[in-house]
């Protein structure tokens, strides 16, 4: 399991755990089945309703992926990218065949390739950048999904609420305020229910969603400015260099919180370095 994500649910499970031991006269007074049902049941069939059923039972993978801790492999892709970049320059290209089929990382193998049957380069890299747009849309996809249901549940959880309110407003005229008590904390419940979902557990999965995408953008972007600089024949060594530089600029903007455009800025940033060596006659050429 993704060490983060443990810890945020042992953390949530020992924060209502104290909460309820030590500052509840009545732990019980907090299961309320029918407001659960409210909550849950109404979310959900707001979510049938919004998307196509494909993708709301998508919900049991995507929190699957969310729980599991999930490798990038940017070394090895780095390391195949050299493997192979040699062999392409030496123009071994029956080795080169050979060792795509090694190659895990589909887009790097695509993009290799199409390299070996001598596509154009701009029409690689456009497919490439397509590529990369697609799989942003799809998991951006995934990640408003959960977004959308965390607005939901506290709606139906405020839908509880009233129906709770309501019964309570009949129950005035017996005068028992006890009861009365007891129907007003029933009908608050489903709207703790409701926020509690949303903050704890749909809003999180969306942000973390959100994360794991943000970092596989990096890594198909340093795979395809890899493929860019074997297509220009740059030395093994200056490719490595330039790629480990590309991921290690990225972590550091991510940390300093510039923006989820910023591997979009570092890449318009290599080409121009990469340009700036052409024009002057870079001898790793």
């Amino acid at each position: 399991m993704n060490p983060s994500t443990l810890i945020g649910i042992l953390g949530g499970l020992g924060l209502f755990a104290t909460i309820f031991l030590n500052a509840v006269s009545d732990p019980s007074l907090f299961i309320n089945l029918p407001g659960l049902g409210i909550v849950i049941g109404g979310t959900l069939a707001a979510t049938f309703i919004s998307y196509p059923i494909r993708e709301v039972l998508s919900i049991f993978r995507l929190i699957g992926t969310v729980l599991r801790n999930e490798r990038l492999y940017t070394e090895d892709d780095i390391e195949e990218l050299m493997r192979i970049t040699r062999l392409f320059q030496t123009g071994q290209m029956p080795a080169v065949e050979k060792e795509l089929q090694n190659v895990n990382n589909p887009f790097l193998r695509t993009g290799i390739q199409l390299a070996v049957d001598l596509t154009p380069e701009e029409d690689v890299l456009d497919l490439m950048q397509w590529r990369i747009a697609r799989l942003q849309a799809k998991e951006h996809a995934e990640a408003q999904l959960f977004r959308v249901m965390a607005g939901f549940a506290p709606a139906f959880g405020m839908i509880g609420t009233l129906v709770g309110l309501i019964n309570m407003m009949f129950q005035l005229g017996s005068g028992d305020m006890e009861l009365i008590g007891q129907s007003l904390a029933v009908a608050l419940m489903t709207t703790f229910y409701g926020i509690l979902l949303a903050n704890l557990v749909l809003k999180p999965i969306a942000v973390k969603l959100e994360r794991r995408t943000e970092q596989r953008m990096i890594v198909m972007h340093m795979v395809m400015q890899g493929v860019s600089m074997m297509f220009r024949k740059r030395r093994p060594t200056l490719m490595r260099e330039t790629l480990n530089s590309f991921v290690a600029d990225h972590i550091n903007e991510i940390r300093d919180g510039n923006g989820s455009s910023s591997h979009q800025g570092l890449f318009s940033k290599l080409k121009d370095r990469l340009r700036k060596h052409d024009d002057d006659g870079d001898p790793d050429a």
